[in-house]
């Protein structure tokens, strides 16, 4: 049996590894291919191009590699029609996986695309796409799968593998250790990326600061992704001159979710990390003015936070910002003030958390993943002999 993978996002090189080691278990000849990243190489898959270092966002980037992107298309349409695996999975990406998938299916080859893209918040009429070109839909989230079976797509639950990396992870308990104490703590997560710094930085800042002005004992945990960022994050501190109690920390994210009292965060797949340690969270999203006009006139949510599409609920409360923030970052620092000085909306909101988690979080995503990609796999062998 052979796979072949379609992988472009570093963070999906790593579902796609766990995914392959599982299937390699179940399946110890079966050999896997494709386009991915180093994590996936590491799992014994062999890398045709790697697809991870194209990972680009926005279309004027992506304008400029149009056309290596069509190179990598014809590479695996090539690769289809003269080794011919036994079956496709894609991996998000959308943009450029439709292409594969069409491939794949002009082949004839059985399509499977896990984490799919979230065509419920962007772009739904794309879902005829799906229906044409992908034969199963491998959902990490439970609202996600009723989206596409109310569509007529066929799609499987698996849980979501960002809830088994955080219960796997091995933290820093001498990091939690030194910075847990007496006084309140407050995580503040500006994102990782450099444009999510630039829209949402000052008003982190202005939520500290509301915070501070009225309880000068709670102390502010920053989780940078990188080195440039946190010295950004400080000369913008510097430039206000506010003395604030704030430490700002690289790549200690989960310790800080774990260990704070709750957390002002930008608006990302940490909110299920956020679900998983149990950590209350204040989520900020900064819009230009066209940016806001786009998002209303293309996006069909009420809600931008997983866990709160997952509930149909609110439950980590949000503020989408397109001008002045001052007013907005009073309301979040009340918001955040209440969860560590009030018991009552400390209990309703981890109550909340505790009961989201019980019905909704699935774990063994790849194990999950694996056995129903090798159980459709078989079905369809069988199905072949029967016939001939």
């Amino acid at each position: 049996m052979k796979i072949f993978f379609s992988v472009g996002e570093p963070s999906a090189d790593e579902h796609a590894a766990h995914l392959i080691e599982e299937l390699h278990q179940r399946q110890p000849h079966c050999e896997f291919v494709g386009f991915g990243g180093e994590a996936m190489a590491n799992a014994g898959c062999q890398i045709i191009f790697r697809l991870t270092d194209l990972a680009v966002m926005g279309v004027l980037r992506v304008l400029p590699m149009l056309l290596k992107f069509y190179r990598v298309y014809r590479q695996a349409k090539r690769y289809f029609e003269t080794d011919r695996p036994d079956a496709v999975v894609l991996i998000d990406f959308p943009g450029f996986n439709w292409w594969v998938a069409k491939a794949a299916k002009r082949e004839g080859i059985p399509v499977f695309y896990y984490l799919p893209p979230q065509l419920w918040a962007w772009g739904p009429w794309r879902i005829k796409r799906v229906r044409k070109y992908v034969d199963y839909v491998i959902s990490g989230l439970s609202f996600e799968k009723r989206w596409y079976e109310e569509r007529g797509v066929q799609v499987e639950f698996v849980g979501h593998p960002f809830f088994d990396k955080v219960k796997k992870q091995s933290l820093d308990r001498i990091f939690i250790d030194q910075h847990r104490g007496d006084q309140p703590v407050v995580g503040i997560l500006p994102g990782s990326r450099s444009m999510e710094i630039a829209k949402s930085w000052d008003v982190m800042l202005k939520i500290m600061h509301a915070l501070h002005s009225k309880h000068p004992q709670v102390r502010f945990l920053v989780a940078n992704y990188k080195e440039s960022h946190k010295h950004r994050c400080e000369k913008e501190l510097q430039k206000l001159g506010w003395q604030l109690p704030i430490e700002f920390h690289i790549g200690k994210t989960s310790e800080i979710i774990e260990l704070t009292d709750c957390c002002a965060m930008v608006s990302g797949s940490v909110s299920l990390e956020m679900l998983a340690r149990r950590t209350p969270a204040c989520v900020v999203y900064r819009f230009k003015w066209w940016g806001y006009l786009g998002f209303r006139l293309f996006c069909s949510l009420k809600s931008i936070t997983l866990p709160n599409l997952m509930s149909g609920k609110t439950i980590l409360p949000e503020w989408l910002i397109v001008h002045r923030s001052d007013h907005v970052a009073v309301e979040i620092s009340e918001m955040l003030a209440s969860w560590i000085f009030d018991e009552k909306s400390q209990h309703k909101i981890l109550s909340q958390i505790d009961d989201l988690c019980a019905e909704e979080v699935k774990l063994g995503s790849a194990g999950n993943t694996a056995s129903f990609i090798l159980e459709k796999l078989e079905a369809k062998v069988e199905e072949i002999s029967k016939a001939a």
